[in-house]
């Protein structure tokens, strides 16, 4: 890192300021109530591989065109085109939210209140920009945590139409927290999907998270380098002091 002084923080979110707790009866649940809200015929098991299956599909096409999908595309026209479609528009918000959760339990990881709290203290302005499905799960987390006056941006793939890497997701970002991207930083925990399109865009510095989440070695090379890397996510408040 440099002396510099930077404006803006941006997190990256799955991996980095939250972590996935693989919680069975938690995610035996989503699985359940996937099924239940869309009106599927077959077993809730058997259900929610049909739906993995089609999502393998979009998420090629996700990544290849670094796209999202709407709540409302991505389950009329990639996840439940055959099922009834009043009813998909109708639940397609909570459709994402469940597949979410079939995932895992999301919690803030350890050290995160400290960070977001310390960053704020010091004046710097804090933003999210992450890729996810789910145009709701993010604000009202935030909101029912408490976090959302601690956020002055919160750019989402699913919302604004961008993935990362894509460098423009990030100037959207940038743009919408109200500073240049030199003056900003970005924390996240992937080194492939996070750092290029950051420096592509300019982004004054990037903060790689070795996430708990994430057990493979990871090689730099210039094109990906951070500008530091952390194992505990309160070193961040040493390094933007």
């Amino acid at each position: 890192m440099t002396d510099r002084q930077f404006k803006a923080v941006f997190f990256d979110l799955g991996g980095t300021l939250r972590i996935a707790l693989l919680e069975e009866p938690w995610m035996r649940h989503a699985r359940r109530k996937m099924a239940e809200i869309a009106g599927a015929e077959m077993p809730y098991e058997d259900f929610y591989q049909f739906v993995e299956n089609r999502y393998a599909v979009y998420r090629k096409w996700a990544t290849d065109e670094n796209r999202e999908s709407n709540d409302l595309e991505l389950w009329t026209k990639w996840l439940l085109p055959d099922y009834n479609q009043e009813r998909v528009r109708q639940v397609c918000h909570e459709l994402s939210f469940q597949y979410r959760q079939s995932k895992g339990r999301r919690v803030l990881v350890d050290g995160g209140l400290e960070v977001i709290r310390g960053l704020y203290e010091r004046g710097y302005k804090l933003g999210i920009i992450s890729n996810l499905i789910g145009e709701h799960e993010v604000p009202d987390w935030l909101e029912e945590d408490g976090l959302d006056q601690y956020f002055d941006s919160v750019v989402l793939s699913s919302v604004c139409g961008l993935r990362k890497p894509c460098s423009e997701i990030y100037r959207v970002a940038c743009r919408d927290i109200g500073a240049e991207p030199s003056d900003c930083v970005s924390v996240a925990d992937n080194v492939k999907r996070d750092i290029t399109g950051a420096k592509e865009a300019g982004i004054g510095a990037n903060i790689i998270f070795r996430s708990p989440e994430k057990k493979h070695a990871v090689e730099f090379t210039e094109a990906n380098r951070p500008d530091a890397v952390i194992s505990d996510f309160r070193e961040i408040l040493t390094l933007l002091p």
